[in-house]
């Protein structure tokens, strides 16, 4: 099978509305960008159980999954527990991690022209970002070298734990893609085609799509309606997805399907998956 690809993102701040998600629009470009597509996301609460949940759900499901936010160490900061609790191992300092969360800390000291000093107590908490799941991998952070993580789950897949600031998590997600997935990348190139027909109903379109997707059982055919569009007014945007080399002849069976409804159609739409 293809190695599928989620999103999990993590915070109450999210729920709340207090901050906007920037993450899945940005996920989306960048596993595009390799030919790659994003299968699901989720959003999650700062709820420990239902974390805990959800990334059982994630270890279990053989998929490369990202989580984002929560690795801190504050106390609404859980997920790096609930990711133990999830793979049902403890939690250790990571020795990588502690190197490299010690160079940052002497580095801001060094900024500020004062002295390391690494028994002081708050020194020591910030040591509880590199406490990770036993058998965790470092995912490198190039903004202030203070560490993710990744933990390996079901068959193939992995779960990358990042940041929830973009500025950190986007190249972390990257770095992530091109040393460990590379060799998904457009493997399996998609195209989408479809085009605007003016006062559809879907309703009446339905059996056209049906048999379409009965004909071509690797492609799927996706309606999408609007009943307020400034330009198009009430319209469907009706098309079809999937493997590039088969699209077309899907493509052309729904655009003669179309012309023998009596359709009213207008721009054509194509685009690389």
């Amino acid at each position: 099978m293809t190695q599928q690809f989620g999103l999990i993102i993590i915070g109450d701040e999210i729920l709340s509305g207090k901050r906007a998600d920037k993450h899945l629009s940005k996920v989306i470009e960048i596993l595009g960008a390799r030919g790659l597509p994003l299968a699901y996301a989720e959003y999650v609460g700062d709820d420990p159980d239902r974390i805990t949940h959800t990334l059982q759900r994630a270890f279990a499901s053989g998929d490369v999954v990202f989580s984002t936010g929560g690795i801190g160490a504050t106390p609404d900061d859980h997920t790096r527990q609930c990711a133990a609790r999830a793979l049902g191992v403890g939690l250790e300092l990571h020795p990588q991690a502690e190197l490299l969360i010690r160079e940052r800390m002497q580095e801001t000291a060094r900024e500020q022209g004062q002295a390391y000093e690494p028994s002081r107590p708050d020194n020591l908490h910030r040591l509880n970002m590199g406490v990770f799941p036993a058998g965790a991998a470092i995912v490198p952070n190039p903004y202030n070298k203070i560490p993710g993580f990744s933990c390996a789950g079901a068959g193939s897949g992995r779960v990358y734990f990042v940041p929830g600031f973009p500025v950190m998590a986007w190249p972390m997600m990257e770095w992530a893609l091109d040393t460990d997935c590379s060799h998904c990348f457009n493997r399996a190139p998609q195209q989408e085609h479809s085009i605007i027909v003016f006062g559809g109903l879907e309703a009446s379109l339905t059996p056209l799509m049906q048999r379409i997707e009965r004909a071509h059982s690797q492609v799927r055919v996706f309606s999408l309606p609007s009943v307020d569009h400034p330009q198009h007014g009430r319209h469907i945007e009706l098309g079809v997805k999937g493997p590039a080399a088969l699209v077309p002849a899907a493509w052309e069976d729904l655009r003669k399907g179309l012309h023998e409804f009596g359709a009213d159609c207008g721009t054509e739409l194509v685009r690389s998956l």
